[in-house]
């Protein structure tokens, strides 16, 4: 969901000349300065105003003295043997040196090799500045050298794993937020365009925020698209259907046929309820849905509620009840078949999985195929969001939730941002506040703002269960006394990862399919959570590896036997599908004269907001 960062520099347009000091009108600069004190006041009134009318908390104890406890640690490893302080001293003070020599040699006209440079995908030092004028190559180096050497003594101090996990993820989120590019007088790019422009610029930038102050209620939502060029229904999931049942945690969309003949397999759709189906359907070229309508799927999409607190009870047995088996029933009557094929994304991957297990044990084979996308059913490599998951934050969680019987949307926003903070977070603060420039109308960042709350007892379940005391997999969890055991399973699976997954990272994806008792194809997708799921073959991106049967947690040695193959791995799901069961029947229209329509897709669920 990263956004491509805009601006000269990025484009490869920036000003190769050293920046001038010299503001060129100042008077109209002096303007300014009186128009940006009077934005800041805005903005410093939008935050308080709501702390002040007892709306909003501005107690961050807890979430600072988590950070301060786990820091802690690191440092009493460093500083309580006096051989290891001046080990970790050396270090630091041994490159500071070897940077203060080449600026010297910089300056007396030598050549000198940088000490520290960006990580080739880093973007925050493209402008040419960085480079070439002596002063910002200094704070650059200075910066890299700094933060990098913070996360050695992370890893090179004795910790717990969890500890290491979150006082790594610590570091890097204070590393990030220090960069001398999110600061005016130390970010080329800004200061050039600052005094270039007399600071409009920064008018710009600081009625941004106070906007975006207000459009949070006192707290700083930051804007990653312009929100006004896109609406549901109108260019966003636009594929024809029907809303053929609903009930209070889904509605069931049936989608128009695309073709006259049909896989007599139906394919119903579990979208996570985290965010919204129509990831699946942003648009005609990109959208998973249209295509599989293409391929002669009949396609039904689950869409989630977005739950306020006639919710707040609804859990993951509800979910799967009302989600999953209730959908089946109404397939079932539509289409009078009792073979579907079934896909699960993200948290609906968890959930189908959930389900399965369930199924199997009951003895309900309605679902005879299931396609897991970037999912997660073991939690032990589940990367950077662990570092949310112990006791004392999940209890916090829960304590938040248990006011309205929900947890906010922008929480979960807010944590998913923080995995990639430079990309979605600190590149908006510099292009909106400093910048004062509108975000690019890009549909994917529009989708990523269009929050979700999360039930309480639904969410509550999911932390415990999953990722703090990982039962699903350990076969720990039971419906109405049922022991859901995933080994059990032995429908075929179809399990898809994708690289450079930051949710549900591909090793914990790959271990996860040991765990089904079941043939499971493991398929390893290039790009990310997204975009390495919603990649149409017209576009000719990205690529994606397959390989020997899954075993174990080594992705490494799977990917070294594995075969890379150009492109979208959509046409080898549908092969894999048809090799499963290619018989097809006539084309089924939406509701099939047993289910009256409700209303068209894509339904009211979703376009209630957060």
């Amino acid at each position: 969901m990263a956004k491509e960062t805009t601006g000269s520099a990025q484009n490869g347009s920036a000003d190769d000349a050293p920046i001038s000091l010299l503001v060129k009108d100042p008077e109209k600069f002096a303007q300014n300065i009186a128009r940006i004190i009077e934005g800041a006041t805005k903005a410093a009134n939008a935050f308080l105003k709501p702390r002040e009318d007892g709306k909003l908390s501005a107690d961050l104890t807890d979430e600072i003295a988590e950070i301060v406890r786990t820091l802690a640690k690191v440092i009493e490893y460093w500083t309580s043997d006096p051989s290891r302080t001046v080990l970790a001293q050396r270090k630091l003070y041994t490159r500071y040196f070897a940077l203060w020599t080449a600026m010297m040699q910089r300056m007396a006209g030598a050549e000198a090799k940088p000490i520290a440079v960006p990580e080739p995908r880093d973007k925050r030092f493209n402008d040419p500045q960085w480079s070439k004028n002596q002063f910002f190559d200094f704070l650059k180096q200075f910066y890299l050298i700094t933060t990098r050497w913070a996360e050695e003594m992370v890893e090179g101090a004795e910790l717990d794993p969890h500890t290491r996990l979150k006082a790594l993820f610590y570091v890097r989120q204070i590393a990030n937020a220090v960069s001398p590019s999110n600061f005016l007088f130390t970010n080329p790019e800004v200061l050039r365009e600052t005094l270039d422009s007399s600071a409009d610029n920064l008018v710009r930038g600081v009625n941004m925020l106070a906007e975006d102050i207000e459009a949070g209620e006192g707290s700083l939502r930051i804007r990653q698209v312009d929100n006004s060029r896109f609406e549901i229904g109108k260019n966003l999931a636009l594929t024809p259907g029907k809303v053929i049942h609903q009930n209070e945690v889904r509605q069931l969309i049936q989608y128009k046929p695309m073709t006259k003949e049909v896989l007599k397999r139906p394919l119903l759709v579990v979208a996570p309820w985290i965010n919204k189906f129509y990831i699946l359907d942003l648009n005609p070229e990109k959208s998973f849905i249209k295509w599989a309508l293409e391929q002669g799927h009949t396609v039904f999409v689950v869409s989630w509620v977005n739950p306020d607190e006639r919710q707040a009870a609804k859990g993951f047995e509800h979910y799967m009840r009302e989600g999953i088996l209730e959908s089946l029933d109404v397939i079932e009557k539509i289409t009078g078949e009792k073979e579907v094929n079934a896909i699960g994304y993200c948290v609906g991957g968890t959930l189908m999985s959930y389900t399965l297990a369930y199924m199997a044990a009951v003895g309900d084979t309605r679902i005879a195929s299931a396609t897991l996308f970037a999912t997660q059913v073991d939690f032990t490599y589940a990367g950077d969001l662990k570092v949310f998951m112990d006791e004392d934050q999940i209890e916090a969680v829960e304590k938040k939730m248990s006011v309205r019987g929900y947890l906010e949307g922008q929480n979960m926003a807010s944590a998913f941002n923080m995995l990639r903070s430079n990309e979605l977070i600190w590149s908006y603060v510099v292009n909106n506040y400093f910048r004062g420039k509108e975000p690019i109308p890009f549909d994917l960042l529009y989708w990523n703002s269009d929050t979700t709350r999360m039930p309480a007892a639904n969410h509550s379940f999911y932390l415990r269960n999953c990722y703090l005391d990982n039962k699903l997999a350990q076969g720990q969890l039971s419906v109405d006394g049922t022991p859901l055991d995933l080994h059990k399973v032995k429908i075929p699976i179809f399990n898809l990862a994708t690289r450079e997954d930051h949710i549900a990272p591909p090793r914990s994806v790959y271990f996860g399919s040991s765990f089904f008792g079941g043939p499971v194809t493991f398929v390893l997708s290039g790009s990310g959570h997204i975009a390495g799921v919603v990649n149409p073959p017209s576009r000719g991106k990205y690529q994606y590896w397959t390989g020997p049967a899954p075993q174990g947690d080594d992705l490494d040695l799977w990917l070294a036997n594995a075969e890379e193959h150009p492109g979208s791995w959509w046409p080898h799901w549908q092969a894999w599908i048809e090799a499963l069961d290619a018989r097809k029947v006539k084309a089924r229209t939406p509701g099939g004269r047993k289910v009256k329509a409700i209303e068209d897709a894509p339904g009211s669920y979703v376009r209630v907001m957060a």
